[in-house]
């Protein structure tokens, strides 16, 4: 049983798990992606395959125009490689620059050419701009060839006789009365400029598109694929590290296990005898218990995928957003064909339907139709584990939804034998560190109706406290590590400096504490050891709780009493109004505080128990509560009439008995306020020497009817 925790952690990969090749990796992540792909709405489908086609049509587009302009640019070099071994890198400012008409071809082919010269501006790394300037008749033709012309120009400057004409000046290298000549040709070819030139910054944009959509694809994939991972993800027999076997304890539930893991293997042979139903299985129990590990060695006995997820996580707060995630998880383990779907904290999908919220509703229809008994054949492979901490006494359970499950596992906290063997097993693993000859029986007596889960944590924090320390776990260790789960972290700051304070705790506390100690004192008659450990009361402590905003705190175990008499009612009664009539008894009805504002309202929640609900204190036994719906609770008169008169009648006798040990609360809580706070050994010791200093000074003084007796035996400290 100490391995039954809800705790995911134990789905990992082993130490000596062989190292999966790249393909299988490749392989792993396509499924993934195929399975995160299958659940996604149209709409989300429809966005991803557009971008996925824009990637390429946006790079191809890229890819085409820097071809075009590295061929533009191959053509520009081809023209500077023509320049002769006259060429100048300057400009003739004192010719009049004019605007060349035709092309420059027909120019050059019509008239006589002094000189060609050729301005050029790198654009980007394979584009260039050009100005050609032809020098004729003692002017300079200014022509601004397109894309054609130059190629042109490139290929017929190889052979003709104009061709040893060309120069070619860098524009960076122009002085400045060229560059004011040259901003004015500029703006007169504004309009004529090579679509190389107008595709340039296209080419870069749609680039830039493609990178920009590529990563945004990529991070989008991740993301959900993340998301997808923790949310929806299936785990491998493989990766279940441990197996059914490993667990202590709790042989009742790992046999219903292995009729499950029986039924599924030999489904044909249970088919022949009309079970065929589908395996829809219900794992209801407290927190804590073990119901997601059990299902993941469940998993692993029959060899297929689980997927866990929280019903929790269901509900979005919108209509339909229930459905739309049952939905996607029916697509995922379709795709796995079989499979173990595994829904956790999936209580409110059990409550009766017709609440006051819709999707509420739908969520549980939805489920409701995924559970039904008319399945194709894939979906008939397909485990349904739904687990969750419903208490079918307090909260109705949906009947449609109840007749759905085919096998139902009740998960209950572990005996006394199997948390001894929980708390062994968990020592065990740090056996090293932990001190030798321990006695466990105390230890095991305080953690009654604790998880195993509760358990290991407490052992857990057992060891940081001994790692803090630089000590062993003992006893002791573990004794501090349950008060610091079970009650939490405490402190002495809050009150420290409060002495008002502090003794009204100190009386309150007292008044609960002497309630309950003078019934068990009555079981145990004399036996004290026995007394010491009948009684739930572990310690009393003066140390703030911030977890429950108290003052002070009584750490006790829980009763193992799973039926309650009604005496046992009127007596956690009195135990609890013990707090508010020892205030009463000291300071006065007026110096009652609100400390005890906890212990009326459970005491409210008993008698309502008692009276309207299993009809005591009255002429019939009936359940007047079982008539309000849901949480409209009203309390009819009649029945407030007996809460009242039975909870004063309990209220006066728990003053009548603590009116008695009035002295004694006095002794003790001085004892209490001093050292802060009391264990029930400490306590007891000082209740016998209270009372044997008591009993020698009435017999000193002849009160007892024995003069000068001695004490008795029994009452020495």
């Amino acid at each position: 049983m100490s391995d039954l925790s809800a705790n995911k952690d134990n789905v990992e990969a082993p130490d000596d798990a062989p190292t999966p090749s790249p393909w299988l990796s490749v392989r792993k992540w396509g499924g993934r992606l195929s399975d995160w792909f299958a659940i996604q709405t149209t709409a989300v489908k429809l966005l991803v395959i557009a971008v996925a086609i824009l990637i390429p049509v946006t790079a191809t587009y890229s890819l085409v125009v820097w071809q075009r302009q590295a061929a533009v640019a191959e053509q520009v070099k081809a023209m500077a490689g023509q320049s002769g071994a006259d060429a100048l890198w300057t400009l003739d400012e004192k010719l009049p620059v004019v605007f060349g008409t035709g092309s420059v071809l027909g120019f050059l082919e019509a008239n006589a050419v002094e000189r060609i010269t050729v301005i050029y501006k790198p654009l980007m790394w394979n584009v260039s701009e050009r100005i050609i300037l032809i020098e004729s008749q003692g002017k300079q033709y200014a022509y601004y060839p397109s894309d054609m012309e130059t190629k042109i120009f490139a290929d017929k400057a190889v052979h003709a006789a104009w061709g040893s004409k060309m120069v070619f000046i860098p524009r960076a290298e122009l002085t400045a009365s060229s560059m004011q000549m040259l901003e004015r040709l500029d703006e007169r070819f504004a309009g004529a400029r090579p679509q190389s030139e107008k595709d340039g910054w296209k080419a870069g944009v749609s680039g830039a598109l493609s990178a920009a959509l590529t990563i945004g694809l990529l991070g989008f994939l991740a993301f959900h694929l993340k998301g997808q991972f923790k949310s929806l993800r299936f785990i491998e027999p493989n990766q279940v590290h441990g197996s059914i076997e490993d667990l202590v304890g709790m042989d009742d539930i790992k046999s219903e296990v292995r009729q499950i893991k029986d039924q599924y293997e030999r489904r044909a042979a249970y088919a022949e005898y009309g079970i065929n139903k589908p395996f829809n299985v219900m794992f209801s129990g407290p927190a804590g218990t073990g119901k997601t590990k059990l299902a993941s060695y469940l998993a692993k006995e029959l060899g297929l995928p689980i997927l866990f997820h929280s019903a929790a996580n269901l509900e979005t707060g919108y209509v339909a957003g229930g459905s739309n995630t049952l939905a996607r998880i029916l697509s995922i383990a379709k795709r796995r064909k079989r499979c173990i779907v595994f829904l956790d904290e999936a209580q409110d999908l059990f409550m009766k339907r017709g609440g006051h919220r819709k999707f509420d509703d739908d969520t549980q229809n939805s489920l409701l139709a995924i559970l039904d008994g008319v399945r194709t054949k894939n979906d008939a492979e397909i485990i349904w584990i739904v687990a969750s901490n419903f208490n079918s006494e307090s909260m109705p359970m949906d009947e449609a939804m109840l007749r759905r499950f085919q096998m139902k596992v009740d998960f209950r906290l572990p005996n006394k034998e199997e948390r001894l063997a929980i708390i062994q097993h968990y020592l065990s693993q740090r056996s090293d560190k932990v001190a030798d000859s321990m006695d466990l029986r105390h230890f095991v007596e305080i953690t009654e109706g604790r998880s195993p889960a509760d358990l290991e944590t407490i052992v857990n924090q057992a060891g940081i406290s001994a790692v803090q320390a630089g000590e062993l776990i003992d006893a002791e260790t573990l004794m501090r590590a349950a008060e610091r789960v079970m009650v939490g972290n405490v402190n002495t700051n809050t009150t420290k400096e409060r002495e008002r304070d502090r003794r009204i705790i100190a009386i309150h506390e007292w008044g609960h504490f002497l309630v309950d100690f003078e019934l068990e004192r009555k079981r145990a008659g004399s036996d004290w050891e026995k007394l010491q450990s009948e009684m739930k009361t572990i310690k009393i402590s003066l140390k703030a709780n911030p977890r429950n905003n108290a003052l002070g705190f009584v750490f006790h175990k829980q009763g193992s009493n799973l039926l309650k008499t009604k005496a046992d009612i009127e007596h956690d009664v009195r135990v609890l109004l013990g707090g508010m009539a020892n205030e009463e008894l000291f300071f006065g009805e007026e110096g009652t505080t609100n400390g005890a504002h906890n212990d009326i309202t459970r005491v409210t929640k008993l008698l309502h128990h008692a009276v309207a609900e299993m009809g005591m204190y009255r002429k019939t036994r009936l359940n007047f509560g079982a008539l309000n719906d849901g949480n409209n609770r009203t309390v009819d008169e009649e029945t407030r009439t007996i809460m009242e008169m039975q909870s004063e009648r309990l209220y006066g006798e728990t003053k009548a008995t603590l009116a008695r040990l009035k002295p004694l609360t006095e002794h003790l809580a001085g004892k209490l306020m001093d050292a802060g706070e009391m264990s029930l050994k400490e306590a007891l010791h000082e209740i016998r020497a209270f009372e044997a200093a008591c009993f020698t000074f009435d017999a000193k003084v002849g009160l007892n009817g024995a003069p000068n007796a001695q004490a008795t035996p029994d009452a020495a400290a």
